[in-house]
């Protein structure tokens, strides 16, 4: 039977990027990377989620055993299913193995959405890093619980990888037909999952990106059986197999799922790769018949520090660029806040949905790592807004969680003055009343903290810990770990008051040097520039006011009253 098809929705823009489950992830392949890892980046991007690191302990249990099923996203109870008789342990969205796994809503045909579901998206993430050792049994794991115990969210896309693959997998429900005994006799999902070649990076974010796929080519390409039949069977395709497209029969695109979605894969596509620019006008929603390529060969090998600041991105430098127009205010500020799109005399505009926004809760850039044993992958996390975070590298075999970033400590709800995510959300909320000034700072203490990490730190961890085995890696590995999120902690605090003492009323102290000396020195007020009189009080204070565009735009505005009599 055929049923309604996604209508356009220039009037509802960027739905599925406004909703709670917007995100953004990018794949690096090993062949595609300076240090022959396979990269994952995520971004969890919520209004409502409270960045923390997760952590499942590793643990064998008796037969009849079974585990809660909860909504990710809202904490509801779905069911009971049965537990395995052993698991494997997991920190955030990485297991002790190296598996990764992220994930991008894209929603889909809101028919096909099953409210008598028993196992959530986010379920699905984290049972699976409990169940699987590699990307295919990954794989093969989602399916088979999305098809016990029925699907309870919309269209999904996940970025799988191990030691050796990475995979993009898409699937969404098949709704709900009563069967006669209460039950749904649609129960489960239409899935495809695609190999990203060796050589490659790819991404997704909140649009579906798999169209046509080799169904001849099961090293590559992994499909439910019945993934065309049902699509003919609800009247989304009538074409021959070879032409069938996943995205475009489960989850077609539109003006808003293109410009606030894949917009964001593009800004990544044209940072690491030639030719991108063939693709502009696509990413900008106005040339939609020009899909962009599902992987992209990129121009050099991609470094972890250009992933970590790839999820940084307000696509400066394009025409989307969200520091140059009036929208951004006196002070360059890459920030709309929502609603994601506003009307004026009756035409209505959008506001851009750039990589890097301020709902994020947590993100991070997982590293598994064949070079090195797979209990040695690591995930580098971050809470809050990428652009004026920090990632700290967590191994994945750690076991336990940093204090800052436990999900005991703190809430949405709730305050503490010693969980990251409430510091960092303190550093950044400051930062968006100055951007241009605030933020240049923030990232000088950023770029210093990474690049040591990944230039020191790291490489010395790595040859330690590759001496030992057994618990002796894992506790030196969490201990490590932990001292440092700890320690990233610490010079934000001592950053959140230098930023106060630097900026505070519309003010710019002058310094003898800059951030990282105060956070590295211990002068104190020695650090700013005094008039002299030894009693701190401060000298050349600085006022460097607003950007040209707002000084024009509020003499046109209001230049009558402001005018200066001569």
């Amino acid at each position: 039977m055929k049923r309604f098809l996604i209508p356009a929705i220039a009037s509802l823009l960027l739905a599925a990027a406004a909703d709670a489950d917007a995100c953004t992830n990018f794949i690096v392949t090993r062949g595609a990377s300076t240090d022959g890892s396979i990269m994952v980046s995520y971004a969890a991007d919520s209004h409502q989620l409270y960045g923390a690191l997760y952590r499942t302990p590793a643990a064998k249990y008796k037969a009849g055993a079974t585990m809660p099923v909860y909504e990710w996203d809202t904490g509801r109870f779905l069911r009971d299913i049965p537990q395995v008789a052993a698991t494997y342990g997991t920190i955030g969205n990485m297991n002790e193995h190296s598996l990764i796994i992220g994930e991008t809503t894209f929603g889909g045909r809101e028919e096909l959405e099953d409210t008598t579901g028993g196992i959530d998206y986010g379920s699905l993430i984290y049972i699976t890093l409990q169940r699987a050792r590699t990307a295919r049994e990954a794989i093969a794991t989602i399916a088979e619980l999305a098809n016990t115990y029925g699907y309870a969210s919309s269209g999904e896309s996940f970025s799988i990888a191990d030691r050796e693959e990475a995979w993009i997998m898409e699937l969404i429900g098949k709704g709900f037909e009563d069967d006669g005994k209460g039950g749904n006799a649609r129960r489960g999902i239409v899935w495809g999952a695609r190999r990203i070649p060796d050589g490659y990076v790819s991404g997704h974010a909140n649009q579906s990106r798999i169209t046509t796929f080799p169904m001849d080519d099961s090293e590559n390409c992994l499909f439910a059986p019945d993934v065309v039949s049902f699509a003919r069977e609800m009247g989304y395709f009538d074409g021959e197999d070879k032409d069938f497209s996943f995205a475009d029969a489960y989850a077609p695109a539109d003006f808003g799922t293109i410009r606030g979605c894949d917009a964001r894969v593009w800004a990544f596509f044209r940072t690491v790769a030639d030719g991108m620019e063939a693709y502009e006008r696509y990413a900008m929603g106005y040339e939609p018949q020009n899909r962009m390529p599902l992987w992209v060969k990129p121009r050099t090998k991609v470094s972890p520090k250009t992933v970590f600041d790839c999820m940084r991105d307000h696509y400066e430098g394009t025409p989307m660029d969200m520091t140059t127009d009036l929208g951004a205010g006196g002070h360059a500020c890459p920030y709309r806040w929502r609603p994601m799109s506003f009307e004026v005399d009756g035409t209505k505009y959008l506001n851009e949905r750039a990589t890097a926004t301020q709902q994020t809760g947590f993100w991070f850039v997982a590293q598994a790592r064949p070079q090195l044993p797979d209990d040695m992958g690591i995930l580098w996390f971050g809470v809050d807004d990428a652009a004026t975070s920090c990632l700290t590298p967590i191994y994945c075999s750690a076991t336990e969680v940093p204090v800052c970033l436990s999900e005991q400590n703190g809430s949405m709800l709730e305050y503490s003055p010693t969980s990251a995510f409430w510091l960092f959300n303190r550093v950044t909320n400051f930062a968006y009343l100055r951007y241009d000034v605030v933020s240049a700072d923030i990232r000088k203490v950023v770029d210093e903290w990474e690049n040591r990490m990944l230039g020191i730190w790291v490489p010395l961890t790595d040859a330690k810990a590759a001496a030992m085995n057994g618990k002796k890696r894992k506790r030196y590995l969490t201990d490590n770990s932990t001292a440092m999120a700890q320690a990233l902690f610490a010079r934000w605090d001592k950053l959140d008051k230098y930023l106060l003492l630097k900026y505070i009323d519309g003010n710019v102290k002058s310094e003898h040097a800059d951030v990282l000396s105060y956070l590295d020195g211990d002068k104190g007020p020695a650090h700013f520039v005094d008039n002299g009189t030894g009693r701190n009080i401060p000298d050349k204070i600085q006022w460097p006011g607003y950007n040209e565009k707002w000084k024009r735009a509020v003499a046109a505005d209001n230049g009558d009253v402001l005018r200066i009599a001569e």
